[in-house]
């Protein structure tokens, strides 16, 4: 099933400690390809809280399998964020 990122994102940002977020698809033996959420906090937050988080709030094949944290995202210089950076750096 196809899930869209900007979605997952939005309820991902509703969180308290997350300043910004991406979603990306990231390889997984079981999944195929698994729902990656790469955060940046502003507070302490536990990958398993914002999973939690997110399945509250979606439906179970749209919350994230794993949350990777960051002290920044990748963006360009109009400040789109860059996942296919995000993609080739824990993709492997």
């Amino acid at each position: 099933m196809l899930v869209a990122s900007r979605q997952v994102e939005d309820v991902l940002y509703g969180h308290p400690a997350v300043a910004e977020a991406a979603v990306i698809g990231l390889p997984d033996e079981r999944w195929i390809e698994a729902v990656t959420a790469v955060v940046v906090v502003r507070d302490k937050v536990g990958e398993a809280e914002l999973i939690a988080y997110a399945r509250e709030r979606l439906a179970a094949f749209k919350a994230p399998k794993r949350v990777l944290f960051v002290d920044r995202l990748p963006r360009n210089a109009s400040g789109k964020i860059l996942k296919r950076e995000l993609r080739d750096r824990f993709g492997s």
